[in-house]
């Protein structure tokens, strides 16, 4: 069974399936950081919607782990994912190999993503048939467009 990992908000629940077969690394990454996340925000909605370790008062929570060292979007030994509506991926600057807490889900089809700045590594998604995930993030979507940043009450990996 895929390893799955549960996002409850306060716009409800997101089920996201993690990608080891794309991004091995990337998934140990955010999988390292998953607990940190209770009680951060969803801060940015335009062609995304992204969270972080950041409260909503714009607090810092502190990260113990250092950057991904690799960006695995174009790696020969795993399968590709572009970045398509329902998909997450870690943001970074200009420099592709520093992922590093920051991570974000697609609101739409994103496919210039998939080099812009050496790419953004696709490293989990929503099942294309799961419409109360895709509900929540759009729920979440207009929440951050209305001024508020939804929080993260939990985020498990099962």
């Amino acid at each position: 069974m895929a390893q799955t990992c549960v996002v409850d908000t306060e716009c409800g629940r997101i089920t996201l399936v993690l990608r080891p077969d794309v991004a091995p690394q990337t998934v140990a990454h955010f999988c390292k950081l998953a607990p940190l996340f209770d009680g951060c925000c969803f801060y940015r909605s335009d062609f995304v919607i992204q969270c972080g370790l950041q409260t909503p008062d714009g607090a810092a929570v502190k990260n113990p782990l250092k950057p991904i060292a690799v960006n695995e979007t174009r790696d020969a030994r795993t399968a590709f994912a572009t970045n398509a509506r329902g998909t997450c991926a870690f943001g970074h600057w200009d420099v592709p190999d520093a992922g590093s807490s920051d991570w974000f889900i697609n609101l739409k089809a994103n496919p210039h993503l998939d080099d812009a700045y050496g790419g953004y590594c696709v490293f989990a998604e929503i099942r294309p048939d799961d419409a109360a995930s895709f509900a929540t993030v759009d729920a979440i979507a207009a929440a951050v467009l209305a001024g508020r940043k939804p929080l993260i009450r939990c985020l498990l990996i099962e």
